[in-house]
């Protein structure tokens, strides 16, 4: 099976494009293995991409963790899935399935959006100690749980010993949780730090994760609810604004897609 691999802002991904064997695959397995950074090919996930309809274009996207687990959303390997659909089949607009639910994409000039779908937002979710102070963590279901904690000073936080801490709170169970520690950045900006289940490590970027720090932001009076650029580690800031038609229930989630390789899998 040839693969590629690619990042959106930062978080990579194996991609696998209409693997002819995909029936006999275990992929949660696969994922392990090929996403470990010592022994494999190494990422975050593994995205295994199956085109369903060329008119229209639909494409159905599953993607699994580094730990094996399956993600039920996943912004930035959806947005890489896109940039493969474009340069494999042309697709410049599409609709992209994973875990059951539609998702709507736009392939542009040195961009690739998707959107999220924003569901049930709980302030004050979950309490916890962090650097020494008291810190309350907003939940924004944006396809998969997400908390965001404001926070006054992003580089003085430990992310992986938060993300720890607060991603198996009991107030959690049974799923547990993203973690994301959030900072305003200047007018219509921020900066996030995230912890992502099942990589169970801090990331460079996190699609629905930037969507949950806006959703959460605006909620907190951080920033007006349009379009709002956030700033991840890997220095390449992923763009979120409502959606025209449906502006309190998704959010569109932007910005670059990078080929770095591709090869063979034996």
């Amino acid at each position: 099976m040839r693969f590629r691999k690619i990042h959106g802002a930062g978080n990579d991904f194996i991609l696998l494009s209409a693997p002819d064997s995909g029936s006999e695959k275990d992929w949660p397995k696969e994922a392990e293995r090929l996403c470990a950074r010592q022994t494999g090919i190494g990422a975050d996930g593994l995205v295994v991409s199956r085109l369903l309809s060329g008119a229209p274009a639909v494409l159905d996207v599953a993607c699994f963790n580094a730990d094996g687990s399956t993600a039920t959303m996943c912004g930035n390997a959806l947005r890489c899935a896109a940039w493969a659909a474009r340069h494999d089949h042309g697709f410049r607009e599409m609709t992209l399935r994973m875990a059951g639910v539609e998702h709507e994409a736009v392939v542009r000039e040195g961009s690739v959006w998707v959107t999220a779908e924003v569901g049930a937002v709980h302030p004050r979710r979950v309490h916890a100690m962090v650097n020494g102070r008291p810190t309350w963590f907003d939940s924004a279901h944006t396809g998969t749980e997400h908390v965001v904690a404001i926070v006054s000073d992003l580089e003085a936080i430990d992310t992986d010993l938060v993300g720890r801490l607060v991603r198996h709170h009991p107030g959690l169970t049974p799923l547990g949780t993203n973690v994301n520690s959030v900072q305003a950045a200047g007018s219509q900006a921020l900066k996030i730090r995230t912890y992502e289940r099942g990589v169970e490590a801090e990331t460079l970027s996190c699609g629905s994760g930037a969507v949950a720090a806006v959703v959460i932001a605006t909620l907190r009076g951080l920033v007006a609810p349009r379009t709002v650029t956030v700033h991840n580690r890997a220095g390449k800031p992923l763009t979120v604004r409502p959606h025209r038609d449906r502006p309190r229930r998704a959010q569109w989630v932007g910005g670059p897609v990078t080929h770095t390789f591709e090869g063979t899998l034996a």
